[in-house]
């Protein structure tokens, strides 16, 4: 073969190779795309997807890098996701690579921030190709319609704010008792003992009970006991003699006292006050109680108990002379309740002289109403009369944020915690408010300082929605009757769950309703989504344009509404 002819050839294959190099990208279409999902879907506050690439063979060409672009293009303009870069296998970039040959997948992730104009859309993909430093774009491929925003229907604003709770109790039940000792072997009830301090401060309190409206005297208990020494039936009948005359004497000055009105009067006897003598060797300073303890312990028999307790000579003088007296006696218990102030007493001090009540009382009052408008004038009393109480500012910030004023409820739910630091109702308030700001991590330190508090299960559920954490979101909500609580299981594809909380909801409301449409939706019962979709729309006439734009109706005729 001639020089020339050589040289000829080897041109013609260098021109071959090269043409893969110097040859334009074709027109991307869109059955190389793939949308995951399809349509789009709000998850908290984005708009997350996959966009995933099959690129075919000899496509790419070897020289090129394309900067793909999502785009979600709606009625009022357009939002851009982060580009995507790709390149033949002759760039050196940061790309991921296709071979020409071969072509390959790609996978290119597409999320942007979410906005109510989203909802009538269309997704695109632009492409910015540079190809040895040529630059063209290339024709943009529309990859999906519109995006399903579900999510956005959770709602801080309709969480109920934590309530520092009132301790008012309408009655207090009270306890007092006094102690009557006997003589070893005796049950006779003497007089030194009827005139102790514990047994006459014992009578006064019964007295005093008798003659007050507010309180009433529950009953009177008279327990009995013996000592563990001696044979068991010996103690017993002891025990029971010592219960009799105890019973016998508080009647006697219950009758002298004039005292008719006293619940009931009850009795027992034990016949040896094991518990009570094991109580009074751990209190005691006895040098070898270790070893009486240890006999209790190991000896349930008591008689087999008193004789290995008495083998301890050096030992059973000191519990003759400290211990087992003390367990000769009879306790004389009464249970008085105090009757607190009735609702109307209540309303009434509250109406002509609040100054007379307790914060506690005041808090409770608040209580009686359903009037969001009421609450706060009683809030509004308590924090001027006790301007100290954390939970009086806390409350009335709860009336504030019912009522839409996030930001006078913010400088309460403030207050409250500069006044009580370690209050979790007022940090859980915070959270809410946080989060309809869109303070994320606030709400969340907010939040996961509330531990504890009844209300911060719903608003945790609220925050999961909004990161998009929807199994997080079912598990926070627990059996919460919400719609909130429903919207989670209608997300979690849990519609048997959601159905059985969107029934129960006491008071429903339009969002109840809408919601009961979605479901109706998604399950296929058209008569399920008109009939609600018009409750909604009668309730709140803004939802139609919801419901109009709503890629969960799209199969459905809505002119009716």
């Amino acid at each position: 073969m001639s020089q020339k002819i050589m040289l000829t050839a080897l041109s013609a294959l260098v021109l071959m190779g090269g043409a893969s190099c110097s040859k334009k990208l074709g027109q991307f279409k869109s059955e190389y795309f793939t949308l995951n999902p399809e349509p789009l879907e709000v998850q908290g506050r984005n708009v997350p997807a996959t966009v995933a690439a099959a690129i075919p063979a000899k496509f790419m060409q070897k020289n090129a890098q394309v900067q793909v672009t999502p785009v979600l293009v709606y009625a009022t303009g357009e939002t851009p996701s982060a580009p995507y870069l790709i390149q033949g296998e002759n760039v050196r970039a940061n790309g991921t690579v296709v071979n020409y040959q071969q072509g390959g997948s790609v996978m290119i992730p597409f999320n942007v921030a979410y906005s109510p104009a989203m909802a009538q859309s269309t997704l695109y993909l632009d492409f910015a190709v540079d190809q040895n430093g040529k630059k063209y774009t290339l024709p943009r491929v529309k990859i999906g319609n519109g995006v399903v925003a579900t999510a956005t229907l959770a709602d801080p604003a309709t969480v109920t704010p934590a309530t520092a709770r009132d301790a008012f109790q309408r009655i207090i039940n009270e306890k007092y008792s006094a102690d009557i000792h006997f003589l070893i072997n005796q049950a006779n009830v003497r007089g030194s003992e009827l005139t102790s301090k514990g047994y006459t401060d014992l009578g006064s309190r019964l007295r005093e009970a008798a003659k007050d409206s507010t309180r009433v005297i529950e009953g009177i208990s008279v327990s009995s006991y013996a000592s563990p020494e001696g044979s068991y039936d010996f103690n017993k009948a002891l025990a029971e003699r010592r219960e009799q005359s105890t019973n016998a004497t508080v009647r006697s000055q219950l009758s002298k006292d004039k005292i008719a009105e006293f619940g009931e009067l009850t009795s027992n006897f034990t016949p040896e006050d094991w518990e009570g003598f094991r109580t009074l060797v751990q209190q005691s300073n006895i040098q070898d109680k270790a070893l009486i303890l240890d006999v209790l312990s190991m000896q349930s028999d008591p008689e087999l108990r008193e004789k290995e307790i008495r083998n301890l000579s050096g030992v059973f003088d000191e519990l003759a002379d400290q211990i087992l007296p003390q367990l000769r006696y009879s306790r004389v218990q009464a249970s008085i309740n105090v009757i607190g102030k009735s609702d109307e007493q209540l309303v009434d001090y509250f109406n002509n002289r609040p100054q007379e009540l307790t914060a506690d009382e005041i808090l409770y009052i608040a209580t009686l109403t359903g009037d969001n408008n009421k609450k706060m004038d009683v809030y509004n009393k308590a924090c001027e009369i006790y301007p100290q109480d954390y939970r009086a500012f806390n409350n009335l910030g709860l009336t504030q944020y019912v009522a839409g004023d996030y930001e006078g409820a913010l400088a309460n739910f403030d207050h409250a915690l500069r006044l009580n630091p370690q209050a979790r109702e007022p940090e859980m308030n915070r959270g809410l408010i946080q989060m309809l700001r869109g303070e994320d991590s606030a709400a969340q330190q907010s939040l996961g300082m509330a531990t504890g508090v009844p209300e911060a299960g719903e608003a945790m559920g609220v925050y999961y929605l909004q990161q998009g954490n929807v199994q997080a979101a079912v598990n926070a909500f627990g059996d919460s009757r919400s719609n909130n609580a429903a919207l989670a299981r209608i997300l979690n594809k849990d519609y048997a769950g959601a159905r059985d909380i969107l029934s129960s909801i006491g008071t429903p409301d339009a969002t109840t309703y809408y919601l009961t449409a979605v479901l109706g939706a998604r399950t296929g019962n058209e008569g399920m989504v008109l009939s609600n979709l018009r409750q909604a729309v009668r309730l709140n006439p803004s939802m139609l344009d919801r419901a109009k734009n709503d890629l969960e109706f799209s199969r459905y005729s809505l002119s009716m509404l």
